[in-house]
């Protein structure tokens, strides 16, 4: 089956006052209909460098990006619109595609019921809790269609309860509706419970290091975390990143 997402030999370069900075160099790796990628690395390493490349927000110096259509970017900061109600936000992508509500109304309306976001429509993002501001924002770019989901460490800003909470509500969201995505976490546990497939980045210039299958069953629980297989990927990924 193609890849939804095809990275080939990707590097940056940033140049400033005559100096050079290598942020990322030969990078390769690849997203399938279906599949949650995490990369992981080291601060400094290029994750999200390499997020924006694929999201077309900056250039790459050397390399090829291909995937199939345009894909959906979530940054760390949710970007909701603090003017507009949550169902005017999740509204935001059709608005700026020149759509008429009415056809996407319903369907924003159907995936508040479903995911249990139904009492936040008319509400304002500054009302509501950080846990459920990062779900409408991963809710927003699910509405958009797109082949694939970038995210960009959307947990970071998150304590650690609500994050657990998140990351299960995300696993849900991604199952119903068939979605592949790239995911940027510095966490190996997060990137464990929700990845098919790990990629780990060298620090700078970030290179791939390795690339590792989660041996974990779907759907999946935090329980998972505590099996034999889990225990040792985190302890493989660890000694990777020390």
């Amino acid at each position: 089956m193609p890849s939804i997402l095809t990275v080939r030999n990707v590097g940056k370069t940033y140049k400033a006052n005559g100096n050079e900075t290598s942020a990322l160099s030969n990078v390769n790796l690849e997203v399938r209909p279906g599949e949650f990628v995490s990369v992981i690395g080291p601060n400094g390493s290029g994750k999200s460098t390499l997020l924006k490349i694929i999201a077309d927000i900056i250039q790459t110096s050397s390399g090829t990006v291909a995937m199939a259509g345009v894909p959906a970017y979530m940054p760390q900061d949710h970007a909701l619109l603090p003017w507009r109600t949550v169902e005017e936000n999740l509204l935001l992508p059709c608005d700026v595609k020149g759509m008429p509500r009415k056809h996407v109304r319903g369907k924003v309306r159907g995936l508040l019921n479903e995911f249990g976001l139904e009492q936040y429509a008319r509400r304002y993002p500054a009302s509501l809790s950080g846990g459920t501001r990062q779900k409408i924002a991963l809710l927003r770019a699910v509405l958009q269609d797109n082949a694939l989901l970038l995210l960009d460490e959307p947990f970071a800003p998150l304590d650690a309860i609500t994050r657990l909470e998140t990351q299960t509500w995300l696993l849900s969201l991604v199952e119903k509706t068939h979605s592949s995505v790239l995911l940027i976490t510095h966490d190996i546990r997060e990137a464990i419970y929700l990845s098919d497939t790990i990629y780990v980045l060298n620090p700078r210039p970030g290179t791939i290091k390795e690339k590792l299958p989660v041996p974990l069953p779907r759907p999946r629980n935090h329980g998972h975390l505590q099996t034999r297989d889990a225990l040792e990927l985190e302890k493989r990924l660890f000694s990777l990143l020390v």
